[in-house]
């Protein structure tokens, strides 16, 4: 990976106010050499260009990291393994699980694990609705994953009694909030401000309620 590729993600990184150790730069540069080498047969992403790579993919999952809940975190459909990867990088005492049902994408999900020895991942090769993990997650993340509904709905089973959802949107999902169950309560509609991006990027945080009450 050219040097140019590491500054701008450093440069990235700096501007989102994290200080990466130099560790975590050569591991994030290492998972998008794999995603670059793996893409071409597997098409994993449509993004092909390594500069916009480190933007639209590992900047743009990094840009969440404030706003991570909890030490026991579920990806859910997380295909190339966006947010799940860069952020079990950047958060090496946090556990990671990453979903996907697709035989493809776990595969090479193993492979970034098995690489880059990534002890604090789990990949998981399940359709979420089929999922029953041994223990519940403090926080159940997503990006561009479903709706809001259809991920409150779909992945409640998954969430810890005080745990929260975290979605990652694009433009500000004003529909999707105003068709929300009553069961569900919105605590903040994070604006993410992803360097080198030119678009609008949200993080919705919600919990599940029972009878007005958190959880």
């Amino acid at each position: 990976m050219d040097s140019e590729i590491a500054n701008r993600l450093q440069r990235g990184s700096e501007t989102l106010g994290l200080a990466l150790e130099a560790r975590q730069v050569e591991l994030l540069l290492a998972y998008l050499e794999l995603l670059l080498k793996w893409n071409r047969a597997y098409n994993l992403t449509a993004v092909r260009d390594p500069a916009q790579m480190v933007t639209r993919h590992l900047l743009d999952s990094l840009a969440v990291a404030p706003f991570l809940a909890g030490r026991n975190v579920i990806d859910v459909g997380t295909g190339a393994g966006l947010p799940g990867i860069p952020l079990a990088i950047l958060f090496p005492g946090r556990q990671f699980s990453l979903l996907d049902g697709n035989g493809k994408k776990t595969r090479f999900l193993f492979q970034v694990k098995t690489a880059l020895r990534l002890d604090n991942m789990l990949v998981h090769h399940a359709r979420v609705e089929s999922f029953r993990p041994p223990q519940a997650f403090d926080a159940v993340l997503s990006r561009a994953f479903a709706s809001l509904a259809d991920m409150a709905a779909g992945c409640g089973h998954l969430l810890a009694p005080d745990g929260c959802f975290l979605a990652m949107k694009g433009a500000y999902p004003a529909e999707e909030l105003a068709e929300l169950a009553s069961e569900y309560t919105v605590r903040a509609v994070h604006t993410l401000a992803v360097p080198g991006l030119d678009e609008q990027r949200h993080l919705v945080d919600m919990i599940m309620t029972k009878n007005g009450e958190a959880r």
